[in-house]
């Protein structure tokens, strides 16, 4: 049997299991905790440059790690053997640019160096361990390469840096932890320009637990955040304020349910591109299970409703939804010795375990999406990883979730690992991810599908983001992670991850999957957002389509102002919303249906 028509069988047998709702009140307190250090940082273009603590050779991310890994607990467990949707052919769509859009080597910094970063309107900023710096979108170096220390007065380099772009607020997002006194140090600009001055916040909880590997995300009511704490937790940040420079800005944390896990647990909270969700939408939160885990019953996605109030300054939490996954085998080696090199008999950490960095969301006409990937075993007998991902949908309804698509990718005898997902405004999905084998040197790779392809393949032939010339000796931390974002043009793709060239290297790259495959995809054509008046006017022209499109305006907090459906003629259209009565300030348009949409910022005056 061929292996895409066992590919269509599975998915068809697997269509049959239905989604277990839950929905069980997890009972807890929360703690809310005061920032303990605030400050206004000097603009960071005026920073000189400055020696990072730690370079390459030494490693304080070796000795403060919390990650554990346990071997396989149940011999019963499945898949027996080989993955079952695992794609073992290349996809044939040909990107109409086979080299990324722009590329260049971005800093490196401990080991591993924790690449993070993001894309705005005319800059991309990039973290490592030890250090951050601000480029413009072709790499051009528009401040220093100075420690992650200089954002908070008395701070250390302790690093896991995460760089987000609150695209709702036009604002840039710097953290890092701190591993003397396990405090979260979170740095937010006061303008749209990432080269000028932060807020710079310090939070240390009362039961103080060291926050590894933390990773955060953007929602309405707060900055979310979860890392591998000795027990489970979430914690939030108190957005508003803290966009604001509100000195009082604090943290909620609360402890999360007794959740299945292989010693290693970092649960990824929903990051919202495009749209952020309307006022009082619960964030969702998720992690999987293994049956090969002792805690874990079967193989299967867990999601999480979590809200804040920040009046009663409580947390509240449910366990929303079990779905349940083609089995997967996600046990790799105890002591994190996983991804072949050659000529060595030194391997790489998979990362196994976790979601890896971002639970992305985005919302539709109608559904939401959530784009989700993690390293698994693609073949019990020759230890090859592949990355397993997912496109889960939400019905807007019902506030069902349910996996739309998953696919296990493995086109070569290569492994794959370290990945990162992420979808376009018309619903393609790019993902970028680190590449090994018996004669492949650690590298990036990327590739990618059209919204209208076959449910569960990577279309796209396989494009290098870069090439790796040597091997990583004396000790097997790669990674720990990568970031996949979207350009607020909603159509290009960004990622930054780890190779090794004569040592540890990062890269900074960009691609598009929209308008890649030539008379197969359009591109959705000029769309104008301008103030007249007390009108915003909303003109369209060379759309996707001639079908009912929503026009909506909403504040950067998620409330909604107005909502409109217009019908295009000749995929054309001009409407118009009164503003009259709004504060003046950031608002966003949304201009979509079911196969496109686009999120445009427009400031009210």
């Amino acid at each position: 049997m061929k292996k895409n028509v066992l590919l269509l069988f599975t998915l068809s047998l697997f269509g049959q299991i239905s989604a277990q709702s839950v929905n069980t009140p997890i009972e807890g307190a929360t703690e809310f905790v005061k920032n303990s250090g605030f400050r206004i940082t000097p603009p960071l273009r005026d920073l000189a440059e400055l020696i990072p603590e730690f370079d390459e050779r030494d490693d304080h991310r070796i000795i403060h790690n919390n990650r554990l890994a346990f071997p396989a607990a149940n011999p019963d467990a499945l898949p027996k053997g080989v993955d079952p949707i695992a794609q073992f052919n290349m996809g044939e769509r040909m990107f109409q640019q086979r080299a990324p859009l722009v590329q260049w080597n971005g800093m490196n910094g401990g080991t591993p160096p924790d690449p993070s970063g993001a894309a705005g309107p005319n800059h991309y900023v990039q973290a490592v361990n030890t250090s951050w710096r601000v480029y413009n979108k072709t790499g051009g170096t528009l401040t220093a390469s100075a420690n992650l220390s200089s954002l908070w007065s008395g701070s250390s380099n302790s690093g896991d840096p995460i760089v987000m772009y609150d695209r709702h607020a036009d604002r840039w997002f710097i953290s890092q932890f701190q591993t003397g006194n396990n405090a979260i140090l979170i740095a937010v600009s006061t303008t749209n320009d990432p080269t000028g001055t932060y807020y710079a916040y310090s939070f240390i909880p009362v039961a103080s637990q060291f926050p590894d590997y933390p990773k955060f995300s953007i929602w309405h009511d707060g900055y979310y955040m979860t890392a591998n704490y000795s027990t489970k937790r979430i914690v939030v940040f108190d957005r508003a304020k803290i966009l604001v420079g509100d000195p009082t800005a604090g943290m909620l944390i609360r402890n999360m349910p007794s959740t299945p896990s292989n010693g290693f647990f970092c649960a990824l909270p929903a990051d919202a591109d495009g749209q952020l969700p309307p006022a009082g939408t619960p964030c969702p939160v998720f992690s999987f299970e293994d049956d090969a885990w002792a805690s874990g019953s079967a193989d299967r996605i867990r999601v999480y409703n979590v809200s804040c109030d920040w009046s009663a300054l409580t947390i509240d939490f449910t366990l929303n939804q079990l779905l349940p996954a083609q089995p997967f085998n996600s046990v790799f080696n105890a002591s994190w010795n996983d991804i072949e090199q050659p000529g060595t008999t030194q391997k790489l950490d998979a990362i196994a375990g976790v979601l890896t960095y971002r639970a992305q969301y985005l919302r539709w006409t109608g559904y939401n999406t959530v784009t989700l990937c993690h390293v698994v075993k693609v073949d019990a007998t020759t230890g090859q990883a592949g990355i397993r991902w997912y496109e889960l949908r939400q019905n807007q309804s019902s506030g069902t979730w349910s996996i739309y698509q998953e696919g296990t990718y493995a086109p070569t005898n290569e492994s794959r690992w370290c990945g990162s997902i992420a979808m376009d405004e018309q619903g393609n999905i790019g993902m970028a991810y680190a590449v090994s084998g018996s004669s492949t040197f650690p590298s990036i790779r990327y590739t990618g599908r059209l919204a209208t392809d076959p449910l569960g393949q990577m279309t796209f032939i396989e494009q290098v983001g870069a090439t790796g010339t040597s091997v990583q000796t004396g000790v097997n931390r790669f990674g720990d992670y990568s970031q996949t974002s979207l350009d607020p043009d909603g159509l290009t793709f960004w990622h930054t991850g780890e190779y090794i060239s004569a040592g540890r290297k990062t890269r900074i790259f960009s691609f598009r999957i929209a308008g890649a495959a030539g008379v197969d995809e359009q591109v959705i054509g000029e769309i104008k957002v301008f103030q007249d008046g007390m009108d915003l006017i909303v003109d369209a022209h060379s759309l996707l389509n001639d079908r009912e499109t929503h026009v909506d305006l909403f504040d950067i907090q998620g409330r909604t102002i107005s909502e409109k459906v217009v019908l295009p003629v000749q995929s054309a259209f001009n409407t118009s919303i009164n503003v009259s009565g709004l504060a003046a300030g950031p608002y966003l348009v949304r201009i979509g249906n079911e196969h496109y949409q686009r999120v445009i910022k427009v400031m009210v005056q």
